[in-house]
């Protein structure tokens, strides 16, 4: 007798559960064993493709068995809520982050490292620059307001993912965190390449501040000595804005500062 018809949202739900685990679901009624390979082998190199796209070096890391096996449980355990493919990264790292204290016990640093892949993919795609007619990118940055890269993005962890690789697995985190600052290249002719900088938590609260808040750049200096002193001797309140002013420099010639905000 030929196979009872499944009406079709059921044949629907049977054709993807099938798609999702291949060896644990059954074929749905009438489809032909060789066409249905074809998309299961589609779909799942397809997701891999995105994933390997944003994650290289965590492929490496996990070697090809753990790592096809990831993406297998991920395929079959996950629902994209999002219909664009460039959130799959995103996905998956959320997934391995629930998932990675049973499935990856002996990396506890996978989840930092792996977000920290991700994070150039979310400055690769984050918003272009504001008008420039509101930056005066030669302006004081202690006297005006400095402006951040738009697709900057600041990410602090207990490990020090930019050494980490198949060659190096840190066998227990620090005690001071490791910051880091990414950005996208404002200049034209680099404007898709990402750029990576080591910031010391301090200089991190400075850039979080500036991003956040908007403030001066002396004000944010002074407001952040207060908070980090265990003196208020004003000439040593002075030297820590002179040292500020010439991290914020710093940071415009490479581009993740750009410039100070004009005023309205």
């Amino acid at each position: 007798m030929p196979p009872e018809a499944l009406h079709f949202s059921e044949y629907q739900a049977a054709f993807a559960a099938r798609i999702r685990d291949p060896r644990g679901a059954p074929r749905p009624p009438g489809a032909p064993a060789r066409r249905m390979k074809v998309y299961e082998e589609l779909l799942f190199n397809n997701l891999e493709g995105f994933l390997l796209a944003c994650y290289p070096v965590t492929r490496r890391i996990l070697g090809a068995r753990a790592w096809k096996r990831s993406l297998r449980r991920f395929f079959q355990e996950h629902r994209c809520h999002s219909a664009l493919f460039r959130d799959i990264p995103k996905d998956f790292l959320d997934w391995v982050v629930e998932a990675g204290k049973g499935e990856f016990p002996t990396r506890p640093y996978l989840a930092e490292f792996m977000h920290y892949e991700w994070l150039e993919l979310a400055v690769s795609i984050a918003p272009d620059a504001p008008d420039p007619a509101g930056i005066d990118p030669n302006g004081d940055l202690l006297a005006g307001r400095p402006v951040l890269n738009p697709s900057a993005r600041l990410a602090c962890y207990r490990y020090p993912v930019h050494r980490i690789g198949p060659r190096f697995r840190p066998a227990a985190a620090n005690a001071e965190a490791y910051c880091y600052l990414l950005f996208r290249d404002a200049e034209e002719e680099s404007r898709d390449d990402v750029r990576f900088i080591l910031l010391n938590p301090l200089s991190a609260r400075l850039l979080a501040m500036i991003r956040d808040h908007q403030p001066g750049g002396r004000e944010a200096l002074a407001h952040l000595f207060t908070q980090s002193a265990t003196q208020t001797d004003p000439d040593q309140s002075e030297r820590f804005v002179q040292l500020g002013g010439g991290l914020l420099r710093g940071l415009r010639e490479q581009g993740a500062l750009l410039g100070t905000r004009r005023a309205p």
